[in-house]
């Protein structure tokens, strides 16, 4: 071939490739309806969340001395939303906001609802808490104590969580009495938190995910030196992170001066599991034996997925890991990526009934492109016994690999057709100076100069690394191709955002949302479907400690009796066309922020046709128990009681 022709034949391929993407483009378009059918089946109006200055706006943080001149990666995390029902209104009307800006955790309830309560913050006096070295990460709604009365539990870099239980009915910064969740005044720096029946014993228990490493003073701005300050010791395996913890319920009382303890079991989590760089954790029971297997989603390296072994008292997995051969990459076999694990969620990605994996890690384009995680399941749960991880990587045939530098992930149904949406946050550090060439450099540099921050580029105040990135919202088409459609319902917010909650806090049967954004105003956005289908709420609750029987009464809503979610609790709705829908209650998956545990299941137009919920869950007394319930298009609640 003449240089002269390949002069002309080269160009032409590059604008043949191009218009190959553009075209590919058009038909995942074509293929969900084109925009104004996508605008007609979502439609969201945004309103800002309460958020409560208490010394002024800051928008980067004070750090260790030898950290300063990387503050704006330190100072990269921190905005979480949660949204609850504190009031036992039957709706998810109350927000818990964490915010950076001025390191506060605000509860409010939801704009655009009704509230009969000020806004009030979080404040953990008497015990220890120094402002200027400690700052709140995450905030997660439950019933600590079983008392049957909501609490909430908040997290931090600088100490332990700590446990604001519920003492009165009215809701201020009166109603909650702070204890500690683990004794002892140790430095953690905790950035997820998930509650589950670990062992199977009917108690809720705390999984904990660390992020530095353990009584480090990175807060600290007049810290000497410090041993324990260090980052990553290596750029795709990094072991030595904070340590995670499994903290198993042991006790609680309720009341005016309530109580809760907590028993360590830390010890069974594998090393090369414990001391990743957690950022996102998931639970979820994926071989039917109601106990929750754990994904931890690592920064810097292999996430993992454990296989639950453990018996009341007596913790104990396996870690599985996914079969590879020779046509897979070793990044695209679950458990031994490379990449960066920021938010993990459950649910049916390509719609054949089985419970799939999405997590979400670092794509930026022209920066670090590594790949989103969809992990189909494979069904073949038996395989877990022999240390298989039963789950094949199919993010790029199915267009849910790339987005951006992502964080949290949340599924669910926006417009009742039982079909999830996936919502996802992105974005890192916005600024002015773009500071990408300097981060791949560090990204290729030699993995002994990782962990020691000298050798870090300079990240202060005023870079922007992927800081203009706009969140996703994939729909899934009728060919099974996920199509990010955010910029049709403007979803596709430019400011760094982390923490993704949903809940229907006006009871009109729709999913909102709460986003929580890093150095920016946070939002709830509700759901003002346009062609919304009908949906199915399910509020499944535990009976209080000492409670008599529930009567295993389907209720309203808005008549739930006191109780603790049942996190794990597992729900098969099997719809008149013979479809199923399976969920299970969420103790707080993702990177930060939870999700209300209520279910809700969008079911199309129904009628006056029933459908079937089948339930299984753990009863306060460790056993497995089932029930079959028939409902219609509602919102309900049941308390789960034993022996029916």
């Amino acid at each position: 071939m003449t240089r002269r022709l390949r002069g002309v034949l080269t160009p032409l391929l590059a604008v043949l490739v191009l218009a190959g993407f553009g075209w590919s483009a058009q038909l995942d378009r074509a293929s969900i309806g084109g925009t104004q059918a996508v605008q007609a089946r979502f439609a969201f109006d945004r309103h800002p969340i309460a958020s409560l200055p208490v010394a002024g706006m800051q928008h980067v943080r004070d750090v260790h001395p030898d950290y300063q001149h990387i503050e704006s990666w330190i100072s990269a995390v921190g905005a979480a939303a949660a949204l609850t029902d504190l009031r036992d209104t039957g709706r998810d009307g109350d927000v818990c906001l964490v915010d950076p800006r001025t390191d506060t955790i605000t509860v409010s309830a939801a704009p655009g609802t009704t509230g009969d309560y000020a806004p009030f913050v979080l404040n953990a006096a008497p015990l220890p808490y120094q402002r200027d070295t400690m700052a709140p990460m995450g905030c997660l709604p439950g019933d600590f104590n079983e008392d049957g009365k909501r609490d909430l539990l908040t997290y931090y870099w600088g100490r332990t969580p700590v446990l604001f239980l519920r003492t009165v009915d009215d809701l201020g910064a009166g109603a909650f009495k702070p204890v500690e969740v683990a004794p002892g005044g140790e430095r953690w720096a905790t950035e997820t938190v998930v509650s589950a029946d670990v062992d199977g014993d009917g108690h809720q228990d705390l999984i904990i995910g660390n992020y530095f490493p353990d009584d480090t003073h990175l807060l600290d701005p007049q810290a000497g030196p410090d041993p324990n300050m260090q980052m990553h010791d290596s750029m795709s395996n990094a072991l030595n992170g904070g340590r995670d913890r499994i903290l198993l319920f042991a006790n609680g009382t309720g009341g005016a001066d309530p109580t809760v303890g907590f028993r360590d079991a830390s010890d069974a989590l594998p090393r090369d599991v414990a001391a990743g760089w957690t950022l996102g954790l998931g639970t979820q029971d994926l071989n039917g034996d109601l106990l929750p297997e754990i994904y931890f989603a690592h920064d810097f390296g292999p996430d993992r997925l454990l296989l639950n072994r453990s018996t009341p008292g007596n913790v104990a997995f396996d870690v599985l890991s996914g079969r590879s051969d020779p046509t897979i990459p070793k990044s695209k076999v679950l458990g031994q990526d490379s990449f960066k694990g920021m938010g993990v969620d459950f649910g049916d990605i390509n719609g054949d009934g089985r419970t799939d994996i999405f997590v979400s890690n670092l794509t930026s384009e022209f920066g670090l492109m590594e790949s989103h995680f969809a992990w189909l399941g494979t069904g073949r749960v038996d395989e877990m016994a022999d240390g298989v991880a039963p789950f094949e990587e199919a993010g790029d045939p199915l267009g849910l690999a790339r987005t951006g530098w992502a964080w949290d992930a949340k599924f669910g149904d926006f417009d009742n057709d039982g079909v999830s949406e996936l919502l996802q946050t992105t974005g890192f550090v916005k600024g002015e100076v773009n500071l990408w060439p300097q981060l791949q450099e560090m990204a290729l540099a030699n993995d002994e100069l990782a962990h020691d921050v000298r050798f870090w580029p300079r990240f202060a105040d005023g870079v922007d690394i992927s800081g203009a990135q706009p969140n996703a919202f994939f729909v899934r088409a009728a060919d099974g191709r996920w199509v990010d459609a955010a910029a049709d319902v403007g979803l596709a917010d430019r400011e760094p955002a982390r923490g993704v909650s949903t809940g229907d806090v006006d009871g009109d049967g729709n999913l909102d949302v709460a986003i929580a954004k890093q150095w920016a105003e946070s939002h709830l956005l509700r759901n003002r479907c346009l062609s919304c289908g009908e949906s199915i709420t399910l509020d499944l609750r535990l009976p209080p400690q000492g409670a008599d029987q529930p009567s295993g009464e389907v209720v309203p809503a808005d008549q739930v009796q006191p109780g603790s979610p049942a996190y794990g609790a597992t729900v098969v709705l099997t719809l008149p066309d013979g479809r199923t829908l399976t969920q299970q209650v969420d103790g707080g998956n993702g990177h930060a922020s939870a999700r209300s545990p209520r279910l809700h299941f969008g079911v199309g137009d129904l009628g006056d046709q029933p459908v079937t919920a089948d339930v299984r869950w753990r009863g306060r007394d460790g056993q497995v128990h089932n029930r079959s319930l028939e409902l219609h298009e509602g919102r309900f609640a049941l308390t789960l009681g034993e022996g029916r």
